[in-house]
């Protein structure tokens, strides 16, 4: 979820010096100038669309509560785009390359405090208000859905609910709890030594190797802690970075290699399954290992810098919409659906696009509404900035002409 849940900084430029003893060749570099680089919009406009993918999965791509919100099996409604939907679940595995790619260059040369405040002010300002929206939603008499406990809605509100077994307000915050085992592995390995191009190249190394011992040590606590169904999405996009940053290199394209192997088999493992008409949808292995082989270019080209022509402002705003809109398509697109083709009647192609269409106003309402004032009071609460020593004045008098 960036996942969802992740923000560009202004520009591909990173806080802090790069390491010195590498040269910045990345495309899309300073000019001579030393004029900022723009914006990866494409990268914006990526996550968008790995959103809008889970949304149709969440909508026409599989059963359960949105049976009930349709009236019948979304196979029924969509007998043909169904079972492409079906696919629209791997959007998450997108989210988390592009997290790898996001996460790895905003932390470049960033303190840990700063590192932190910046993550938790991105993630809980429009989380916190998605969990009370959904809550109150589906308090209404009229809304078949119930609420969970008010412990475990309270639970929700650390996004500690996964490692806890209390009930998710939010389907979709599962993949937020793998944000953040991302983000703690590489705030203490890479943010806290400071990064280079050295310690992150061994840190991939290192995860890769660790996560499949892990995997093949079938221990709850190291599957939970290094995530070997997930890792190599976010190495994969700590390696783009590196392609990004300082150029084509065999030791960062072997990384993102090793993690789309190791990423496919994990893909096609959990949502492969043989024919079964009790399945709500069959998904041939070659789709899922080219749904995953799509993304992975996808970011690779915008990383190499193919993509600079795409650089239209509304792809900002489309980025900036992801994250909210993830947080509430799933459970309020339901009441949604219901209300729009149930109780009013609207046929199901316009309901689905209404669906859509009025979860990216609401987001917008969210990030306008609730991010854009609380995200900055929030980071600077966290990490403030530093007042300037009566030293540093003097210095700086000293050097004026």
């Amino acid at each position: 979820m960036t996942a969802p849940g992740t923000t560009l900084p202004a520009s591909p430029s990173v806080p802090g010096a790069p390491d010195q003893r590498e040269p910045e060749i990345r495309p899309g570099a300073r000019d001579k100038q030393g004029a900022p680089p723009a914006r990866l919009r494409a990268l914006d406009g990526l996550r968008l669309l790995a959103a809008l993918m889970v949304a149709a999965y969440h909508y026409g791509g599989r059963g359960g509560e949105i049976s009930h919100a349709w009236g019948s099996s979304p196979r029924e409604q969509f007998p043909t785009a169904s079972s492409l939907f079906a696919y629209g679940c791997l959007g998450v595995q997108i989210f988390f390359v592009i997290s790898g790619f996001v996460i790895c260059m905003s932390g470049w040369g960033r303190p840990l405090r700063s590192f932190f405040a910046s993550r938790v002010s991105r993630l809980f300002p429009a989380y916190w208000a998605a969990i009370l929206i959904v809550t109150a939603v589906f308090a209404l008499p009229a809304v078949a859905y119930a609420t969970v406990s008010a412990s475990d809605t309270l639970v929700n509100l650390t996004m500690l609910q996964q490692p806890l077994g209390a009930d998710r307000v939010l389907g979709v915050c599962w993949t937020l709890w793998a944000e953040l085992r991302f983000y703690a592995l590489f705030a203490l390995f890479v943010v806290l030594p400071g990064a280079s191009r050295h310690r992150v190249v061994l840190f991939c190394a290192v995860w890769t190797l660790a996560a499949a011992m892990a995997d093949a040590a079938d221990q709850p606590l190291l599957n939970v802690v290094l995530m070997p169904e997930y890792a190599p999405y976010f190495i994969g996009g700590i390696g783009l970075y590196l392609v990004h940053r300082f150029g084509h290199s065999v030791l960062a394209w072997g990384i993102v290699a090793t993690s789309f192997l190791l990423g496919q088999h994990y893909a096609v493992a959990e949502l492969w399954h043989a024919p079964n008409p009790n399945f709500f949808s069959y998904r041939e292995p070659l789709g899922i290992i080219a749904v995953v082989a799509v993304g992975y270019l996808a970011v690779a080209l915008i990383a190499m810098g193919r993509f600079r022509w795409a650089n239209w402002r509304w792809l900002t705003v489309a980025g900036a919409l992801t994250y909210p809109f993830y947080l509430v398509h799933e459970h309020l697109g339901w009441v949604t659906v219901e209300l729009l083709h149930r109780e009013l009647g609207v046929v199901s192609h316009a309901t689905f696009a209404l669906t859509i269409a009025l979860m990216l106003c609401l987001a917008w309402l969210l990030h306008r509404f609730v991010e854009q004032p609380l995200t900055p009071l929030l980071k600077r609460s966290l990490a403030p900035a530093r007042p300037t020593a009566p030293e540093d004045l003097v210095k700086g008098a000293a050097r004026r002409p």
